[in-house]
């Protein structure tokens, strides 16, 4: 969406009368299908918002994310272009009142049947049009340059944050926000537009009010009187009896445009399990009560629209009437030349434009009152203030401690999934030498895949401390492999974006993970797929595979990393990263892995575990015909290879 066409330009200026048609533009009710979202957040109409109304409230939450920019390292350019833009409005209000004058001129010598003083008139509105336009032009072209410069800006800083420390996956899993994608690509963007279109208004209602004044008091000063009454009514009619309804509802349209259109993608995304399933009928059910919800909400917005467009429409509309009315006997009298009274209403409908600016755009700042409010709550989480109190440490949950060490080792862990108090894994004590492998076992649910987590470093709820190497130098393999968009060479080296090795040793990594012929069959290693659908989910984990060859990790990480591959693949590269030397944790179920690892952690529930040497080890067991090491004891250093399997 264009910056100029968030809610319409700058009121143009026309020939003798300064035409204010913001009320007109405004009036168009544009929906929040552009700031639908991506994630599956419910919403609740009924609950109540976080918006705040236009009040001091709003206008603290537009500081704080605008703050940055303008005091920042990007404040020499931002107020450069700000400054360029002011200079460019009062040129056009100068434009705008000699066109004014002319246009009464012009009236009075119709009037007065004086040809040459009219044709003198049409020459100098052209004249003033012949530089009045380009800077019309220029205006525009600068103002949306602007909020582009802008938007670049702000993405790139909360982009930073919200990759840095994978905060990106923290938001996912406590659901602390909804849609934290959709408030980085389209909120940002709304907001830079709105915010640089609404400064402007306002300072261009500043020069309207400054510039038109003197002349409409220059003719009559009842005018003044009463534009003032009539402009300070709209304004206290507009915010009290309009303000928070729109507001509220404006801001659960966007929430639940949001969840219709993650509705639609779910089935995108889904589209070969629904196929399978035959579960049309079902997947339409859940998207016409997400879209039902928006059709009720949005009938809601069009009804409290449709009063606040009378209102605004009234308001507009008679100031066509007023100045005539009380400029009448002095016109009808002789006292008062026609095109005086021409030229007074055009400052009179300048004047109530500058003065009734937020009648005005109240429907669009409403809009944008409740999009900052999205905008507020992201940067709260992504971008906390450093001056702010900080919670003391009672309150805080217990964390899990991270310290670097040269081997992996896990001390008294105790852990806890994110926003439950369900103990997942008590007291874990476990130290991991170069070349161990780990098996981890246990009933699904019992906290296999948590486990993992927190090694990760991406669950911290808990107690104890976890000593690893570099997180450089570990490497997930997941039971899906992500396929980014891209080249084979790139999946290939991810989530490297270059790689020294050449053509030739790539192309033998894919050999080695028994995949031969693929470059040859998609068209080389800079082909370009859709991956996912391309590629079975054994050639898929098999090419999360030639990665581990291609970055070389000290410890790799499997998580039911082979669950699609027959016993021959999974022997063979099972068997190429033990002699390797490599560090496996793994996760399986099936018994066909044991012989890989060197010890087994099975996990019992309830936070209990038991330690098991591999040799002799059953799955069928009870607890396995290994001794049992050790089961909720002392520490008991253990070489282990660690490869996971997800629970």
């Amino acid at each position: 969406m264009s910056v100029s066409a968030l809610n319409g330009p700058v009121p143009r200026r026309m020939l003798g009368v300064y035409v204010l048609n913001r009320v007109s533009r405004g009036m168009t009710m544009t929906t929040a299908s552009t700031n639908a979202a991506t994630d599956a957040v419910p919403a609740d109409p009924d609950e109540k918002p976080r918006a705040a109304p236009l009040s001091l409230d709003a206008w603290k939450q537009f500081v704080n994310v605008a703050k940055p920019y303008w005091l920042g390292e990007e404040k020499r350019q931002a107020w450069l272009l700000l400054l360029l833009l002011i200079v460019l409005m009062l040129a056009e209000t100068k434009f705008a009142v000699m066109l004014n004058d002319q246009a009464g001129e012009m009236t009075s010598a119709l009037a007065g049947k004086n040809g040459d003083r009219f044709w003198t008139s049409v020459r100098a509105c052209l004249f003033i049009l012949a530089f009045a336009v380009p800077i019309y032009a220029f205006y525009y072209y600068m103002r949306d340059r602007f909020a582009n410069h802008w938007r670049r800006w702000l993405t790139s800083r909360f982009l930073d944050s919200y990759l840095k420390g994978r905060k990106y996956y923290a938001l996912g899993a406590d659901k602390e926000i909804d849609n934290p994608d959709q408030r980085i690509s389209e909120d940002i963007n709304t907001f830079t537009g709105r915010s640089i279109h609404f400064l402007l208004i306002f300072l261009g209602s500043l020069m309207q009010l400054v510039a038109f004044s003197a002349v409409l008091w220059s003719i009559s000063s009842v005018l003044v009187g009463v534009l003032v009454v009539y402009a300070f009514i709209g304004t206290v009619v507009a915010l009290y009896v309009f303000g928070n309804p729109l507001i509220h509802l404006n801001f659960w349209q966007l929430r639940l445009e949001a969840d219709f259109r993650f509705s639609l993608m779910r089935l995108r995304e889904n589209a070969e399990s629904i196929a399978f399933y035959r579960g049309e009928a079902q997947e339409r059910a859940h998207i016409d009560g997400k879209f039902g919800k928006v059709i009720r909400n949005y009938a809601k917005l069009i009804r409290k629209q449709r009063s606040l467009n009378l209102f605004q429409r009234t308001f507009s509309q008679l100031t066509l009437v007023l100045p005539g009315v009380i400029l009448a006997d002095g016109v009808l009298s002789g006292q008062l030349e026609v095109g005086r009274a021409i030229q007074a209403a055009g400052a009179f409908t300048a004047v109530l434009g500058a003065v009734g600016v937020i009648v005005d755009n109240f429907e669009s700042l409403s809009r944008f009152v409740a999009g900052i409010d999205r905008l507020q709550g992201l940067s709260t989480l992504l971008l906390p203030d450093p001056d702010a109190p900080q919670a003391g440490a009672d309150s805080q949950p217990p964390r899990i401690g991270m310290r670097p060490g040269d081997h992996l080792a896990l001390e008294a862990l105790t852990l806890y999934p994110p926003q439950s108090e369900r103990v997942l894994i008590k007291e874990l004590n476990l130290m991991l030498k170069p070349g161990d492998a780990l098996l981890i076992t246990g009933d699904s649910g019992c906290g296999k895949s948590s486990l993992l987590r927190a090694i990760a470093g991406l669950w911290d709820r808990g107690s104890g401390t976890i000593q690893h190497p570099p997180l450089e130098h570990f490497f997930f393999l997941p039971q899906q492999p992500y396929l980014q968009s891209g080249t084979l060479r790139s999946q290939l080296i991810y989530p490297s974006a270059q790689s020294d090795l050449s053509d030739a040793e790539l192309l033998d990594i894919l050999a080695q993970v028994h995949l031969p012929r693929l470059a040859e069959r998609v068209g080389g290693l800079d082909a370009v797929h859709d991956w996912e659908k391309l590629l079975s989910v054994g050639e898929q984990q098999r090419l999360a595979f030639g990665r581990v060859l291609v970055h070389r990790p000290r410890i790799v990480i499997l998580d039911e990393a082979t669950s699609a591959l027959d016993s021959a693949n999974e022997t063979a590269l099972y068997a190429r990263l033990r002699a390797s030397g490599t560090t496996l944790i793994s996760i399986a179920h099936r018994a066909a892995v044991l012989r890989h690892h060197t010890h087994v952690l099975r996990l019992k529930g309830e936070g209990a575990w038991e330690l098991h040497d591999a040799d002799g080890y059953r799955f069928d067991g009870p607890a396995g015909s290994a001794e049992v090491k050790q089961a909720m004891a002392v520490p008991v250093p253990v070489p282990v290879l660690v490869v996971a399997a997800a629970a």
